[in-house]
């Protein structure tokens, strides 16, 4: 029988227990909650009686997460799911889980079937697997699979096919999950036919209240700026970006796409020039901290996350979505808001976005639907550029020749399919090719350490390294060992963290003190002690420890998707064999564009590179939200029987 006490504390559930600290219990004889004692505590080696009682408290506070283990470990499901389960299933987690152990799998789909199956026996001798709180379960977690790669809505009859051979009757499953919250029909997307469609509800929701308030953004705006004030505005503009200028002036929502070095952020900062000179509030914002620091740098212009505009605070118990404190009825206090990098934003955060902008409001919406979508669900910047409904400028010109030219014009090519010979004298692009994963792995580490340091003089910690994997010699978790070992040895004092390891924030923590960080934001651990290290963030100090820790990875080396929004001096590119069906267009060009001065590409994966990029495009995400934002913003009939688009995409070719 698992020990649940020694699973419990290995998982890091008790605040400020670490290994050092658990190999202490050991000899001292703590083995179960009974000896947890301040008595006990306190009679440890080193140990203060402000720590004892400190670590007291703490399990005392955890004492939910105990019960969740004492669930979960003797059935041998992770002891760590409980914190999970905790935050999903509210104050009364144990008792909801003991009632319907299947909720496993309707919170969690990254629970397997069979785990929730075992852990139903275990608490219900007997039960039969036609049970309706398993079809109901199933359905759920069939929904929520889909949702992590990015579908907002899925046909009833691929949910159906999803769940049949778990032995449920699709039918009567389906239709006990539409009776609860989770789980709701909605309308088949354009030219689907008749079929019914089913979405998780909060998904459903969010697409709605993304159409309803670019709707209501649009028909309540009124013209920001007059003609001459634009004029005097982009003086350093082309055409086309001009004419993006007056779009936000005039239209309460626009568009602003292009790739690298076509000029969007100068267009930015001529909005901003505009606001300045008509007295208009204006508020900067992207998706991670990095971004925003790029883009207010670029911009001239205090920028923010989009987390931190809307005020955000963590989850109220019950909940894994953020609270924020600026919505409808409290909504941000600008007369222009401009989001960039958007290719990263899901509904989720879309609508909560949307929800707390003002009626009159005008919002510009800026990013490059080349890039991988967001790592949410939903394509929240291609629906909306797909929808027709929005006036859209396309930048295409590129000016970036001097700074970034290389990257830009490899970039641009990869953009539309082609993959070109690179024949670069700056080696501002240099292709490293490997045989196979190892070698790779050895040419990332000798790119970092030595050749790009030594060449372009480029501090060790503006170098960053992407791979599209996990693991593998390749991988970020094995590059990861390797750069460690050669930049920062050390025993990994905190929880495999020393002094000067570069981190990376796999979910957000905007509550850290003294100043909160984001999902996918990398840092640098200044100091660790007593299970606590303390992190420089791009936005500035966090201190993290306990359950937090859990959600830090080492960062030398992190997925393409984590880097989505920021850039680096230099960038090593890894592309190994491993990666060959994951390679895709948007993949190799978020990639690649993640580059400012230098940019390595180590390419161990043979022809699947210039095969993905020509033949594969983003991978197609079931939406709505294109079609609600047609129906939302469709122009009266025209007398003309042809209808016409009601905003032409314009561009610079």
């Amino acid at each position: 029988m698992p020990d649940v006490f020694a699973e419990f504390c290995a998982a890091g559930l008790w605040p400020g227990v670490g290994p050092g600290l658990i190999k202490q219990f050991a000899a001292a004889g703590i083995g179960s909650p009974a000896d947890v004692t301040a008595t006990n505590l306190a009679a440890l080696p080193r140990m203060t009686d402000r720590r004892a009682s400190r670590l007291l408290t703490g399990f005392i506070g955890a004492g939910q997460l105990y019960d969740l283990a004492e669930i979960l470990v003797p059935v041998e499901i992770p002891a760590r799911w409980a914190t999970r389960l905790s935050d999903a299933l509210g104050l009364d987690a144990p008792a909801v889980l003991r009632e319907d152990p299947w909720r496993l799998i309707a919170v969690l789909p990254d629970a397997t079937v069979a785990q929730a199956d075992r852990l139903a026996r275990e608490l219900h001798p007997g039960v039969r697997r036609d049970d309706p709180r398993r079809g109901r379960a199933l359905v759920q977690w069939t929904l929520a699979r889909h949702a992590r790669d990015g579908h907002t809505i899925s046909p009833a009859g691929l949910v159906a096919d999803g769940i049949r051979p778990f032995g449920i009757d699709p039918e009567p499953a389906i239709g006990a999950a539409l009776l609860t919250d989770d789980v709701v029909s909605v309308p088949a997307p354009d030219g689907r036919g008749d079929e019914r469609w089913l979405a998780r509800a909060p998904l459903a929701g969010a697409e709605a209240t993304i159409a309803e308030g670019l709707a209501r953004l649009t028909r309540t705006a009124r013209t920001l700026a007059g003609e001459r004030a634009v004029k005097r505005a982009v003086t350093d503009l082309d055409d086309v970006q001009a004419g993006a200028v007056a779009l936000a002036a005039k239209h309460g929502v626009s568009l602003l796409t292009g790739g690298p070095g076509t000029g969007k952020s100068r267009t930015v900062e001529a909005i901003v020039k505009l606001c300045t000179e008509v007295e208009a509030s204006i508020a900067l914002a992207a998706p991670t901290g990095r971004a925003a620091k790029r883009l207010e740098e670029l911009a001239g212009s205090a920028a923010t996350t989009v987390h931190r505009l809307l005020d955000a605070r963590p989850p109220d118990k019950g909940s894994t979505s953020y609270v924020f404190d600026r919505d409808a009825g409290n909504p941000i206090e600008a007369k222009m808001i401009v989001v960039d990098e958007t290719s990263m934003l899901d509904v989720e955060l879309g609508a909560a976005l949307i929800s707390a902008i003002a009626d009159g409001a005008h919002l510009v919406i800026v990013g490059d639907p080349a890039q991988l979508p967001s790592i949410g669900p939903g394509r929240v910047l291609g629906d909306l550029i797909d929808s027709g409904a929005l006036p859209v400028t396309e930048l295409t010109k590129l000016y970036r020749q001097d700074e970034g030219g290389t990257i830009a014009r490899l970039a641009i090519a990869v953009r539309a399919g082609e993959l070109p010979a690179v024949a670069d004298p700056t080696h501002e692009v240099v292709i490293v090719p490997a045989r196979g994963s190892e070698e790779a792995a050895h040419r990332v580490v000798q790119v970092v350490t030595d050749s790009i340091p030594r060449v372009f003089d480029c501090e060790r910690d503006q170098i960053q390294v992407v791979t599209p994997v996990h693991r593998g010699p390749a991988g970020t978790q094995a590059l990861n060992r390797a750069l460690k070992a050669a930049l920062n040895p050390g025993t990994g004092t905190v929880r495999g963290f020393d002094p000067g390891d570069r981190v990376v924030a796999t979910a957000n923590h905007l509550d850290a003190e003294p100043t909160g960080y984001a999902n996918g934001e990398v840092g640098t651990v200044l100091t660790c002690g007593d299970n606590t290290i303390r992190v420089s963030f791009t936005g500035g100090e966090a201190e993290i420890s306990g359950k937090a820790l859990g959600d830090l990875l080492h960062g030398w080396a992190i997925t393409v998707h984590r880097a989505q929004g920021s850039e680096w001096e230099a960038v090593v590119a890894v592309l190994p064999p491993e990666a060959g069906n994951m390679l895709s267009r948007p993949l190799v060009y978020t990639a690649l564009t993640r580059a400012r001065r230098h940019l390595s590409v180590v390419h161990a994966a043979g022809p699947a590179v210039a095969r993905g990029v020509r033949e594969v495009g983003s991978l197609p995400r079931r939406t709505r939200l294109s079609r609600l934002l047609r129906e939302e913003l469709a122009p009266p009939a025209p007398a003309d029987p042809v209808a016409q688009a009601a905003f032409p995409v314009i561009d610079s070719a």
